[in-house]
Formats: C-alpha cells, sequence, structure tokens
C-alpha cells in the first residue's frame, strides 16, 4: 500500500457514511441503515419499488421490508400492485435500507413523508400482504395481519390465498415486467 492511501481510505468512507444518501442518489447500493427522502417512480408488484433519490441520481430498486405480497402473475398479484400504487406512485418517501437480498435488491423501510405512513403496515392492514413472517417468528406486522384477517379485507377474502413463496416453489417466478 502507498504511503498515505490508508489515510485517503479512511476518510473516503467516512464520508461515504456521513454522506448515505449520496451513495444511493449516485446508482451505487444504498448504505445500509441510512435513511434518504425520495419518489417512487414504479411500482413493480405489491412489495417492491422503483425510487428516485432527491436530488437527481440514478433510479434504486426496493422490496419493502417486513411484508410479502402475491406476485404479479399470482391470484391478487395485480390488485396488491395497485393497492402500492395508490399509497405510493409518484410519492415523496423517505427510505432506510436494512440490507440487501440476493438479487441486488435493497431492503427498506418505506414512509410516506406527508403523513409519516409506514407503506408496510398499510399493505397489511389493507390485506393485500403478508407480515413476513418464519417458523415461530410472527413478523412485524402480525397484528395488522390478524385484524385484517378478522375483517376479511383484500386477500383474506380468499380462503384459497397462497402465501407467494408456496406459489412460487409450485410455479416458479413470474416473468416480472421491465422496471
Amino acid at each position: 500500500m502507498r504511503p498515505g492511501s490508508t489515510w485517503r481510505a479512511t476518510v473516503l468512507a467516512t464520508l461515504l457514511w456521513a454522506c448515505g444518501a449520496a451513495t444511493a442518489q449516485d446508482g451505487a447500493r444504498p448504505v445500509v441503515g441510512v435513511s434518504w427522502m425520495a419518489r417512487v417512480s414504479y411500482v413493480v408488484d405489491g412489495d417492491s419499488i422503483w425510487v428516485r433519490p432527491e436530488g437527481g441520481g440514478a433510479r434504486v430498486k426496493l422490496r419493502i421490508d417486513g411484508i410479502d405480497a402475491p406476485e404479479i402473475c399470482q391470484n391478487h398479484g395485480p390488485q396488491a400492485r395497485d393497492a402500492l400504487r395508490a399509497l405510493a406512485q409518484n410519492q415523496r418517501v423517505r427510505v432506510t435500507v436494512w440490507a440487501h437480498d440476493r438479487w441486488g435488491r435493497a431492503i427498506a423501510s418505506v414512509v410516506r413523508a406527508a403523513d409519516d405512513l409506514n407503506l408496510a403496515e398499510r399493505m397489511v392492514a389493507e390485506g393485500w400482504a403478508w407480515t413476513d413472517s418464519h417458523g415461530w417468528r410472527q413478523g412485524k406486522y402480525w397484528r395488522a395481519e390478524a385484524e385484517a384477517r378478522a375483517a376479511a379485507r383484500g386477500l383474506f377474502t380468499d380462503a384459497a390465498a397462497e402465501r407467494p413463496a408456496d406459489f412460487r416453489a409450485r410455479h416458479g417466478p413470474c416473468s416480472a415486467p421491465p422496471g
């Protein structure tokens, strides 16, 4: 390593950390744990969106954290997408990335700026997504899901509604429209 290169690398890493939104705005992988503002430019399905960071830069594809909505080619998939579109399309949102999945999407909480509406929780409460539960873990929005089930909202009106993971295991993935 050349003299001074460690110092430069440390300064650069510190600047990128301090300006986490900048890394999300230049098309690079968004920084985990840093909140930034964006506008929803496209709704892919009931749990995936594209956002354009404020201040410009490349679009970022997000998977909304904590929920699992029907696949677009699955029963209730188009309705779930339309419900998220009604909540989010062209809306200013606060994004906080928590991880990246194996397909490179940022997994993020997304909150509508105008009224602090948590999009994930609302999708579950309206019955268009399941809380993301695994085994014994109930998931963040288990109460909202229980209420949506009890009130027979959205996909919970259908006793045969199938979780997306089960659908993919039986049918494979959908061919998603280009984002």
